[in-house]
């Protein structure tokens, strides 16, 4: 049984009458919220330690349950907004968030903290999911580029702004403040879905299907392995994490196979044989790696190769957002007028230059010029791949597909902060970073991002192979 990703005429849905810019304003503010939440609270866990007479293992678990619960919950989130209406269950998500943050700032335990913020990060499953799928309800199909950047900028932003952002809170009203700030901003996202967002499933009512929850708990427990393995080691390797990576594999396997079978699926396992799709999240996987390892690596560069102070340090991590800024919205433009096959490629070469130039360029003045190139990039191929992927997926199956993309997204920026960290720990020696010798914290930065370079070479070439046996089934086609 064949998927169709390619939407037929009955799938595109008549734009909606609500403003469109208020519909971008919604889902633009809950991919904000979904992405600071998975960095806001790493810089409080000194903080919540102390707070609540904790060890640092203890409280690791307000990262780890939220980052859990997003990964492993976000192509259910999107199959099931499929089925039930996306723009109920987007709005059902964006109030569980905003409710689970105001219980994360008022907490009165470690173990209340850490159940709230994994409600948290199965609302922003949902709201993560279901933005990226809902574009095309939003806006104009010759516009879709430009939405897509201004969602990659406010993803971006989120998830480097965390660290910043936390800090600046928490020295001016304690820990509970990196919770209970994104409870309006979350209140301003459901008011505008709930009035510029329409349910664009009306318009074209598919028959009901049942919801796939063995293979939706499969796929959870799969996910969890991974990135238990990748996150409880803080970047070292024993027979634990190679236990649960071994058991990922295996439930992987298992849940293929189950997928097969089932009436209803979950997702049907041919649609990895798109030849959009299948190249499409590999390439994003590496770069959201790529992405993470400027968060992982980047402060101790600056603080401890550098010489710069708190403050320093956190400006200069502010230009990456700030180029975002106002990257993210002209790459979408770009997108739209020059194609989003090319521009994929050109992105991937731009963030491939930025890695070079991290990796070889000394000094402050050779890091900013790093991220200068670097940021743009990346932007670029966001609004790019996310393009090029939505736009060939059937009404029916936005939100699964969708899910797919956070899903690598969430999986490189997992893998980043695990394998980009322990190699960089690897080229310091043996030394801690906390207290390495400038030069070696140098060697360590010029090798990680040369490794980080490698990776954005290779998912060149898987662009470019795509691209080619793209070109070679439309030039066969035109032959029949």
């Amino acid at each position: 049984m064949t998927i169709p990703l390619r939407p037929t005429t009955s799938d595109v849905a008549p734009i909606a009458a609500a403003p469109v810019r208020g519909a971008l304003a919604s889902l633009s503010l809950a991919l904000l919220l979904s992405s600071l939440g998975t960095s806001i609270a790493n810089v409080g866990l000194p903080v919540l330690a102390q707070a609540f007479s904790a060890s640092f293992q203890q409280v690791q678990w307000v990262v780890i349950a939220y980052l859990l619960a997003m990964t492993a919950l976000i192509v259910s989130a999107g199959r099931l907004g499929d089925l039930i209406g996306r723009r109920r269950l987007l709005m059902a998500g964006i109030l569980l968030s905003t409710a689970a943050s105001a219980l994360c700032g008022l907490a009165p335990a470690l173990w209340v903290l850490i159940a709230a913020r994994t409600l948290q990060g199965l609302g922003a499953a949902v709201m993560m999911a279901l933005a990226i799928a809902m574009v095309g309800e939003a806006v104009p199909k010759e516009k879709t580029g430009r939405a897509m950047g201004l969602l990659g900028t406010m993803s971006a932003i989120g998830t480097a702004l965390g660290p910043s952002l936390g800090g600046v809170l928490i020295a001016l009203a304690g820990w509970r403040a990196i919770f209970l700030v994104t409870v309006p901003l979350g209140l301003l996202a459901f008011l505008l879905a709930r009035h510029c967002l329409r349910d664009g499933e009306k318009s074209n009512p598919a028959p009901r299907q049942g919801f796939d929850l063995a293979g939706t708990l499969l796929l959870a427990l799969v996910l969890v392995a991974y990135a238990l393995a990748m996150t409880i080691g803080r970047g070292s390797f024993g027979m634990l994490q190679a236990g649960l990576l071994a058991a990922a594999a295996a439930g992987t396997g298992a849940f293929l196979l189950a997928e097969a079978r089932v009436k209803s699926p979950l997702f049907r396992p041919v649609m990895l044989r798109d030849p959009v799709l299948a190249p499409s999240l590999a390439i994003n996987l590496c770069v959201a790696t790529v992405m993470m390892t400027t968060l992982v690596v980047g402060p101790f560069y600056l603080s401890r190769g550098l010489g710069l102070d708190t403050a320093m340090t956190g400006a200069v991590m502010s230009i990456g957002p700030l180029i975002s800024t106002v990257s993210g919205v002209l790459g979408g433009r770009i997108v739209d007028r020059l194609g989003a096959g090319n521009m994929v490629i050109a992105g991937l070469a731009a963030m491939a230059a930025g890695a070079l130039a991290l990796c070889a360029l000394p000094g402050l003045a050779g890091y900013i010029a790093g991220i200068a190139v670097l940021t743009p990039g990346y932007q670029l191929f966001q609004a790019a791949n996310n393009t090029m992927v939505m736009t060939g997926v059937a009404a029916g199956q936005r939100g699964v597909i969708s899910g797919m993309l956070g899903l690598s997204r969430n999986l490189g920026l997992i893998t980043g902060a695990s394998v980009m960290g322990a190699i960089f720990a690897a080229a310091l020696g043996g030394a801690d970073a906390a207290a390495a010798a400038p030069d070696v914290i140098a060697t360590g930065m010029r090798l990680t991002f040369a490794v980080a370079a490698g990776l954005i070479i290779a998912a060149i070439a898987i662009a470019g192979v795509a691209r080619f046996a793209d070109a070679r089934r439309a030039d066969a086609a035109g032959e029949m």
